[in-house]
């Protein structure tokens, strides 16, 4: 079985308009959560967002404008990623290449467009016209749309597969091509997860949710409190996120060098209910991921929480994971829920999570928990509150997603030799 190294990465979030920038920003505490603008805010006057520091479209070739802001994010994120590797596009071993992408709900911008045309498209005789809409809208808002969009722009002929499993599918997207590369079906892939609902139709449907959370009266920025006393829900969030990875003797005869090596991934499905998570299925994806990676949870240093903020969620990780690596007395791993920032990016979420995570094994430095000032006495591990921690030896990660529907993917990475 091949080594799978990580050759590039990059990303498009609320924190910042590539992967650098926005690990910065969450080293640094920075929460990008704010009031809904007014076409959103009209209907719903208290629902917050973390839209994206900066826009897509003028990081792309004009011909990508009438995409869809999903792929957008995704086409912006893989440049970045691509770069960092040193991928040729139009490469001679095209059908070696695969591109796996993760989405919770395409093309939510172009469904919002098409009703919204629908509807101010009335004839003289007041009766509307019902093929008043665009003729692309359809290849626009499939799932695949920024898979294609990918493949096509690269020439990568490899799988072009898309996994939607809302919450957890950018990391299933990572996992499945870890596989590939690993099993030898594959030499190399670009994984990617997008996410762009921040619209007045997607927003109704989460709010009817009731795991949105109210805003904080003196500090609106600061309203999403993973592992908190006073959490209330997340804040959905938009952009996306991208890594290359390759077989180390792909990566090694062209002289590339690794960021970390991804070597394990475990995943379950809780099979109960679905939106109630279950925590004996979460601890089996933890620890099929680490039995994957031919490691111990001694060995984990640092990790990426999915913590929503939600009142079960937080408390049934927690409990997950003391039964994988033990209570705060007995282990020195140390955990955070970046969504304190970022927010919630649905299908890009476990890529960007992932990403930051392997940002803190690299660097040593490990992005807080921003807003947790009263622990959740359940929650009652090593959330790192508040400030980032620096100079701390991280030779091993691990991310966790876990999903409406029941769907629980952990991923873990370790450091490379140069």
């Amino acid at each position: 079985m091949a080594k799978v190294l990580i050759t590039g990465m990059g990303a498009i979030s609320p924190l910042g308009t590539d992967l650098p920038t926005s690990f910065a920003q969450a080293l640094a505490g920075h929460c990008a959560i704010s009031p809904a603008p007014a076409d959103i805010a009209k209907w719903l006057p208290n629902i917050l967002l973390a839209p994206a520091a900066g826009e897509p479209l003028p990081m792309l070739d004009s011909k990508y404008a009438g995409l869809d802001r999903a792929s957008q994010f995704a086409l912006a994120a893989a440049a970045e990623a691509i770069a960092q590797a040193v991928l040729a596009a139009q490469p001679a071993e095209a059908r070696r290449i695969g591109v796996f992408v993760g989405i919770g709900f395409g093309g939510a911008h172009t469904l919002d467009a098409l009703y919204q045309r629908f509807q101010n498209a009335v004839h003289s005789d007041g009766k509307r016209n019902p093929v008043m809409v665009h003729p692309l809208s359809v290849p626009r808002m499939m799932a695949n749309a920024a898979a294609a969009a990918i493949s096509m722009h690269y020439g990568f002929k490899g799988p072009s597969n898309t996994y939607s499993v809302a919450c957890a599918s950018s990391a299933v997207a990572i996992g499945e091509a870890f596989r590939a590369i690993r099993d030898g079906y594959l030499d190399a892939a670009v994984v990617v997860g997008c996410e762009a609902m921040l619209t007045s139709g997607s927003m109704l449907a989460w709010n009817a949710l009731r795991v949105m959370a109210k805003p904080q009266e003196t500090a609106p920025a600061r309203s999403c409190r993973p592992f908190s006393q006073d959490r209330s829900g997340f804040v959905l969030g938009e952009g996306g996120a991208a890594i290359v990875l390759e077989s180390a003797a792909r990566a090694e005869a062209r002289q590339q060098a690794a960021l970390g090596e991804l070597c394990g991934y475990g995943c379950s499905s809780d099979a109960a209910h679905l939106t109630a998570p279950s925590s004996a299925e979460q601890v089996y994806a933890m620890q099929q991921a680490l039995d994957d990676a031919g490691l111990q949870p001694a060995d984990i240093q640092y990790l990426n929480a999915h913590g929503t903020a939600t009142e079960t969620g937080d408390v049934v990780e927690t409990e997950s994971i003391r039964t994988v690596f033990g209570g705060r007395d007995e282990s020195r791993l140390a955990i955070s829920s970046t969504k304190s920032m970022h927010g919630h990016l649905i299908g890009a979420s476990g890529i960007l999570e992932f990403a930051l995570a392997v940002m803190a094994m690299r660097s040593g430095s490990l992005p807080p928990t921003a807003t947790l000032e009263v622990p959740d006495p359940r929650c009652d591990l090593d959330y790192i509150p508040l400030t980032a921690r620096h100079g701390c030896d991280v030779q091993a990660i691990m991310s966790n997603s876990f999903a409406f529907g029941g769907s629980n993917v952990s991923l873990v990475a370790k450091r490379y030799p140069a």
